[in-house]
């Protein structure tokens, strides 16, 4: 067992509590909500194993389902970021993703913030679209995703520069 597997449980477990006790209560204007659970999703390594990403993506929806009692739409929007993540990936880095030379974790570059962007976009979108479950809201669908998106990239963004490693 690697560290970078006991790395992987502990971001699990803390941004899901950070998720569960602190973000889930905090709304903004009543309907837009941070949500950076999903940063590990995103965070998770390039060259690590995909079925054990799908796997704890689906955990991670499940943990998020059970403490919002949302009925699965945090998982499936969870296992929908994970399935294309790699596309994400090929889209915002391209050939730097072939060779896996990505760590995510350091300073935010304009590859990183798309890829972060996209990443949070589609899980967004799908989470907001299962919800309304009707096409008749798309407005407020792309209201809230809009919204929700930029205040999840500003609690991404801050949570990185908190964990990131110090370089000496």
């Amino acid at each position: 067992m690697s560290s970078t597997f006991f790395i992987n449980i502990l971001r699990f477990i803390l941004l899901l509590t950070l998720q569960i006790v602190i973000f889930n209560n905090m709304t903004f204007l009543g309907f837009i909500m941070p949500l950076p659970y999903i940063l590990f999703i995103i965070l998770y390594p390039v060259n690590s194993n995909k079925p054990t990403l799908i796997i704890s993506s689906f955990l991670l929806g499940l943990i998020m389902d059970l403490f919002s009692n949302s009925g699965g739409i945090h998982t499936t929007a969870c296992l929908i970021l994970a399935y294309y993540r790699p596309y994400l990936f090929k889209f915002a880095f391209g050939v730097s993703y072939e060779y896996q030379t990505i760590k995510l974790n350091e300073s935010i570059t304009p590859e990183r913030f798309s890829f972060i962007l996209l990443a949070v976009v589609i899980h967004h979108f799908t989470l907001f679209i299962l919800e309304a479950f009707q096409v008749t809201f798309i407005f407020d669908i792309l209201i809230r995703t809009l919204l929700s998106t930029i205040f999840t990239i500003i609690s991404c963004i801050i949570i990185i520069y908190l964990i990131k490693p110090n370089k000496r």
